[in-house]
């Protein structure tokens, strides 16, 4: 199994390479014949393609830093660095969506010539760029919030890059160069409400909010339904970082009968089903202590 596991890291690291590459030359080529063809519209796709290569560095160096080994002053290792850079992606396309609605009215105030060829082909090749690197990301997606970070970008970018092919379409056969910062507009209110979901997420689990994927009260009645146990309570689950889920939580079982058997089957059950990791439950011999206010 530490076989797999190294193989897999090892995978996860190729993509990323080859993600942060393959874009950060996409980048190049799409702001160069942006500023040649006068298209505000592939100058900012490159500028947020720009803002993805540096969310996908972020994504991978949080990635790397979660493996790093506990400490002793860091228990845990570095396991929340993949948060904190799910929340660090989110910001930098929020300044994205920011500089592309600044050009844009900028745009519109002072209409330039748009060479709409240009813009088409270039637009086109981003499709194929960012699908492919969608793809790198898109079997983990559902299991850790910083890669569907990295996910989400490179899938709205491919969907944008259509919306450019489209515009630089209808300015080639109508003449309407207003479309491209409208374009560009509509490629920021894409971004924004990409960004939100990934933000609300990130900010939840850094203030330790239970993960969207577990369900406490059910969570609870497996607990309570433990046999001999007549009571839960201070019951806690936060993520650990964006793939690790820790529980504690207080077990009222006044008969220590099974106890060591008992909290292994708990523990295995509660990493198995739930998904919770890292768990620490505690007995307790007597009645439930009131002196806690709920939620406890």
């Amino acid at each position: 199994m530490p076989h797999a596991h190294a193989g897999e890291r090892r995978g996860i690291d190729r993509r990323f390479a080859a993600g942060t590459v393959l874009n950060l030359a996409f980048v190049a080529v799409e702001a160069a014949f942006g500023a040649l063809s006068g298209s505000l519209a592939l100058l900012a796709d490159a500028g947020h393609n720009l803002s993805d290569v540096a969310g996908l560095l972020l994504a991978w160096g949080a990635h790397r830093l979660g493996r790093r080994p506990p400490t002793a002053r860091h228990t845990y290792g570095w396991r929340s660095a993949s948060t904190l850079a799910a929340i660090g992606n989110a910001a930098l396309l929020l300044l994205a969506v920011g500089a592309i609605g600044w050009e844009a009215v900028g745009r519109f105030r002072e209409p330039g010539p748009v060479a709409s060829t240009t813009m088409i082909w270039v637009a086109a090749a981003g499709i194929v760029v960012n699908s492919l690197t969608a793809l790198f990301f898109v079997r983990d997606r559902h299991e850790d919030l910083n890669i569907r970070g990295a996910f989400l970008h490179m899938a709205a970018d491919a969907a944008v890059s259509a919306g450019v092919v489209v515009a630089g379409l209808i300015i080639r056969f109508t003449g309407l160069t207003w479309l491209d910062p409208a374009t560009s507009l509509a490629i920021g209110a894409i971004i924004l409400l990409s960004t939100w979901s990934l933000l609300r997420e990130a900010v939840h689990l850094v203030l330790a909010g239970v993960p969207r994927q577990i369900d406490l009260d059910e969570v609870r009645t497996f607990l309570e339904g433990l046999p001999g146990v007549e009571a839960v309570h201070d019951l806690h689950v936060w993520p650990l970082s964006t793939t690790e889920t820790a529980l504690t939580g207080h077990l009222v079982k006044p008969d220590p009968e099974g106890d060591d058997a008992l909290l292994q089957e708990a523990s295995r059950v509660l990493r198995e089903r739930f998904q919770i990791a890292h768990s620490t439950l505690q007995w307790e011999r007597g009645e439930q202590d009131d002196s806690c206010p709920p939620p406890c």
